[in-house]
C-alpha cells in the first residue's frame, strides 16, 4: 500500500506541535535544566549512567506529547550533544573548557 506522502511523520508532527505550544523545541528542552547545563563531575567514563530520573522525565513528557523512539538513552544522547549536559571526565580537556 503506498505511504501518504502529504501527513508529516508522527515526530514531526510533534516537534511542530511543540514549538507551536511552546515557543521553540529548543525552550522546550532548556526548561528541563532551567536553562543552565548540567555540569557532571565524572571520574571515569564507568560511572556515567545511562539513565537518570531527569531523563525518564523528559522521556516520558516527550511520549505524551506524541513522539516516538525517545527512550532516556536517546534523550540522554541528545543532551549531550546540545550542551544540555557536560559529561566530559574530570581528566578530559573537554570538560574545563565547557564549564562557565
Amino acid at each position: 500500500m503506498p505511504q501518504d506522502r502529504s501527513r508529516h511523520p508522527q515526530n514531526a508532527q510533534a516537534f511542530l506541535t511543540v514549538q507551536d505550544t511552546v515557543g521553540s523545541f529548543d525552550a522546550y528542552l532548556w526548561q528541563f535544566v532551567d536553562g543552565t547545563p548540567i555540569q557532571n563531575q565524572w571520574p571515569t567514563l564507568a560511572e556515567i549512567p545511562a539513565k537518570t530520573l531527569l531523563l525518564d522525565q523528559l522521556s516520558k513528557d516527550l511520549k505524551q506529547r506524541g513522539f516516538k523512539f525517545v527512550g532516556s538513552i536517546i534523550c540522554y544522547a541528545l543532551m549531550q550533544a546540545i550542551g544540555m549536559v557536560n559529561d566530559h571526565t574530570l581528566d578530559c580537556f573537554r570538560h574545563a573548557e565547557l564549564r562557565p
